[in-house]
């Protein structure tokens, strides 16, 4: 009877969950049915959001559930951008290059293809800080690549893009939003399938596991990818939103704290985690740029100490937290 019990309250829990999913998701998708895209700053403010939750759930899937954190996001989000540039002016894919779902697909392919190459021998050799290091280095690399890559990436001038095919955010804020529920989606399906328990039971004990025979490097390499493949995408986005991409725009260092900062802040490991800290980061940073200008890049380091001093296990921790004391 108990357990018949708890099976309907699951049941129920779970269909309010998925009413409420559904419910935002219905008010994401009316904002540029009551709002101007072209001159709302919630719609770029929402824009941005979009773009940090993918990058987030790409950074979450390999520190939170994998417990390997990878300080090379920015390489992965530049490379994104740089194939979708080089894809579209060198016209290689002979198809329609303006938010080109093939040119995107494979935006993500070539950053996840990276992350293969350089994760097979840092993940089979390196742990914590020195895997975390040795992704910053390989990073790194790919700038110096890029900066003398010649007429091919244009060096640290970048490779400029068409501009006259942008009309309206409007296709910037579905596209974005589509993302982010793909990413949310995906990182979703594979945290709750039998990868995703092999990821946890890497990040709670790699001996274990490997005592288990879960192949840990396969694994590794696996979240690794998929992370890197979501990076890039949104790093396609960005350069069809900016039609300009350099070195100093899409390798910026920014790039690489802000999924740590989104994550740290919403709670690792979780999937509503990165899609609150997006939010909360999104809004800083918007008014801190409005009000303190170039001195928000202290704001964010103060947030990080405050967050790890006070929140070690971010907002979705805060109910662990309260629960025992109640």
């Amino acid at each position: 009877m108990k357990d018949r019990i708890d099976t309907y309250i699951k049941k129920d829990k779970r269909a309010i969950y998925l009413v409420i999913i559904a419910l935002v998701i219905i008010a994401f998708g009316a904002v540029p049915f009551y709002m101007d895209v072209d001159t709302s700053f919630t719609v770029y403010y929402l824009f941005i959001c979009f773009i940090y939750i993918v990058l987030a759930q790409g950074w979450n899937l390999v520190a939170g559930y994998t417990g390997q954190i990878s300080l090379g996001t920015h390489a992965f989000f530049a490379l994104g951008a740089y194939t979708t540039a080089i894809l579209w002016i060198n016209d290689i894919t002979k198809t329609w290059y303006y938010f080109d779902p093939l040119v995107m697909i494979l935006s993500g392919i070539v950053p996840a293809i990276f992350a293969i190459i350089i994760g097979i021998p840092l993940l089979s050799r390196l742990r914590g800080d020195y895997f975390s290091f040795g992704t910053l280095a390989a990073a790194e690399v790919l700038r110096v690549l890029i900066l003398r890559g010649g007429d091919f990436t244009k060096g640290a001038g970048g490779i400029r893009l068409p501009g006259s095919f942008f009309e309206s955010m409007l296709i910037y804020y579905w596209v974005s939003l589509l993302l982010a529920l793909l990413a949310t989606a995906a990182v979703y399906y594979v945290t709750r399938s039998r990868i995703g328990l092999a990821l946890k039971a890497l990040r709670e004990d790699e001996m274990s596991a490997a005592s288990h025979g879960i192949p840990i490097l396969q694994y590794k390499v696996l979240a690794f990818a998929i992370g890197s493949f979501l990076m890039g995408i949104v790093g396609s986005l960005y350069a069809y939103y900016l039609f300009m991409v350099q070195p100093g725009g899409v390798m910026n260092l920014n790039w690489m704290f802000l999924p740590i900062l989104i994550c740290v802040l919403g709670g690792n490991g979780t999937i509503l985690g990165p899609i609150i800290g997006s939010f909360i980061i999104a809004a800083l940073f918007s008014y801190a740029d409005i009000y303190v200008g170039q001195v928000h890049p202290m704001v964010s380091g103060v947030i990080i100490v405050l967050v790890m001093k006070f929140m070690p296990t971010g907002i979705m921790g805060l109910k662990e937290r309260i629960s025992p004391r109640r």
